[in-house]
């Protein structure tokens, strides 16, 4: 009747739904979807190691052309927002 026998646990057979056959990793492990491209992810401890890896990452970017319209859009919107309260430019001018 099983006094002196352990209860074993069932085991199930599970493959998830959409999980392909190929080999491609585990179905269960949560991964972003361009963490192999980037730099910045691994053992970076200090916080000067992160800042310099980040800065070789966007040198190293293929897409410099679009770091640049980046940038001149923030001066854009930054000239318009001075603008509207009424910042007063001349003080980076000399007359």
């Amino acid at each position: 009747m099983g006094v002196f026998s352990k209860r074993s646990n069932k085991k199930y057979d599970y493959t998830p739904r959409f999980y392909d056959d190929k080999g491609e990793g585990s179905p269960f492990q949560i991964k972003h979807k361009f963490d192999e491209h980037r730099t910045t992810i691994g053992s970076n401890k200090g916080l000067k190691t992160k800042f310099k890896s980040a800065i070789e990452e966007l040198k190293d970017s293929p897409d410099r052309d679009a770091n640049k319209r980046t940038l001149i859009i923030i001066a854009v919107l930054v000239l318009i927002f001075l603008f509207i309260i009424d910042f007063d430019l001349s003080i980076f001018f000399s007359k």
